[in-house]
């Protein structure tokens, strides 16, 4: 037993020892040679399993996990059968990638972000439930001077993006899938905050924190630590707080109550007097709203509150300073989902166990199968013609040349559509009172 004892620490402590350490391998730009940080590398089953330091090393992998495949933002992703013994040239991924341009400092006038995004979504009824989780990559484009005549986009623009659904009701339905015939999310609507001024109690070389009050409770809430600026906003503590979220004034209104709302950007090495889009590192939101949803599924649950919940996390991982003619040509392009891979930062944390359990089971649905188990409908097989006699025909034309037709039509459809809305009220109500 205490054989066993000892082979049983020793395994452990060569575990631990392999933890940290790093391969011999560096992963490069095949043209500049430079190492590539950060790069992040798969398993076959295209789990994570590591990520390449500063200095672009490989991690400690061992020989079963092979082969592996490594990725990098910007570049095409390579498959390694073998342990390596030498550089690892990643090339640029040219579907993606703009011309180079030698061109003065004095015309970058726009700044291009890209960014990655982790949302959670919940859609919730007295009765049913709809989670959602997904990941993103995303882009910016912002004019950095009001003399250029491109509008660009301050809201995320969806590159690529994976999204993983988990449906809940009251009769013990639980089932997962990929996709969702309705978008619920907040997570569009907010964009980079302009160019701001930072309170004067903030501008000395001390930490400091300055709350500026709202109507009823604080609005914001500066931070600031040598040249880190964080700023929380609770936008629903006051109307001016909207100038934060422009793009979500249309749904402050009457059928929809925001019960929290509370944005957080933090930004990095600033300098000067002002926060700045390029000084953006990160930011996070969470929004709870009540209303959300009634528009898109009125003939479900009429009478019934719709409850929308959403949770966002955006970490910046490239920004640059570009030209009009590169805008333009960034603006023009139509990326496949399948084009760009998602590059997950490495100093995000790790997925909870109950999203990486979502993932798991929504990647092991079977899409043939399902499609296969499914019974279509028998009216889309095709038409089926019957030919009128001349006295019928005759009719048919008199009733189209008077307009009787439509008239009928359009006190069917609508005899019809209050049918099935008393029909579905009538049902809401056995179901509640079961």
């Amino acid at each position: 037993m205490h054989r066993i004892f000892i082979i049983f620490v020793m395994v452990l402590f060569c575990l631990s020892k392999a933890e940290g350490q790093t391969s011999d391998a560096v992963v490069a730009d095949a043209h500049s040679h430079k190492p590539l940080p950060n790069a992040i590398i798969f398993d076959p089953g295209g789990k994570r399993i590591g990520t390449c330091n500063s200095k672009g090393q490989l991690p400690y992998i061992p020989a079963i996990s092979y082969p592996i495949t490594i990725r990098h933002l910007g570049y095409k992703e390579k498959i390694i059968s073998k342990v390596p013994n030498d550089t690892i040239f990643l090339h640029e991924d040219m579907m993606i990638e703009l011309p180079e341009v030698v061109v003065n400092s004095r015309n970058r006038t726009l700044l291009h972000i890209v960014a990655y995004v982790r949302e959670y979504s919940t859609m919730t009824t007295y009765t049913d439930t709809v989670f959602m989780f997904r990941e993103k990559m995303v882009d910016y484009m912002l004019p950095t001077d009001k003399k250029v005549r491109f509008k660009g986009w301050n809201t995320p623009r969806v590159l690529t993006s994976k999204s993983y659904y988990h449906f809940t009701n009251a009769h013990g339905l639980d089932s997962v899938s990929d996709r969702c015939n309705h978008h619920f999310s907040w997570a569009d609507w907010i964009g980079i905050a302009p160019a701001t001024t930072i309170p004067s109690k903030l501008l000395s070389d001390d930490p400091a924190t300055e709350i500026i009050p709202g109507k009823y409770t604080a609005k914001e809430i500066w931070r600031k630590h040598g040249d880190n600026v964080t700023l929380d906003i609770n936008v629903i503590a006051d109307t001016t707080c909207r100038q934060w979220v422009p793009t979500l004034s249309q749904f402050f209104r009457k059928d929809i109550d925001f019960e929290k709302f509370r944005v957080n950007f933090h930004y990095e090495d600033v300098i000067g007097d002002k926060i700045m889009p390029i000084d953006l590192a990160d930011y996070s939101f969470e929004i709870e709203s009540n209303g959300r949803g009634h528009s898109m599924f009125m003939f479900n649950r009429i009478n019934e509150p719709f409850f929308v919940s959403t949770r966002a996390d955006v970490a910046i991982v490239d920004k640059d300073y570009i030209t009009l003619k590169e805008a333009k040509k960034w603006d023009r392009i139509r990326i496949d989902n399948d084009d760009i891979a998602i590059y997950e930062p490495s100093e995000v944390p790790e997925l909870s166990p109950e999203i990486q359990l979502l993932i798991d089971r929504v990647n092991a649905l079977n899409h043939d199968e399902i499609r296969l188990a499914f019974t279509p409908d028998k009216r889309l097989e095709g038409r089926h013609i019957v030919k009128l006699n001349v006295g019928q025909q005759l009719l048919k034309r008199l009733k189209q040349m008077f307009g009787i037709d439509n008239v009928n039509a359009t006190r069917k459809w609508k005899r019809q559509w209050s049918d099935f809305r008393k029909e579905r009220v009538r049902r809401n109500k056995n179901q509640d009172n079961q």
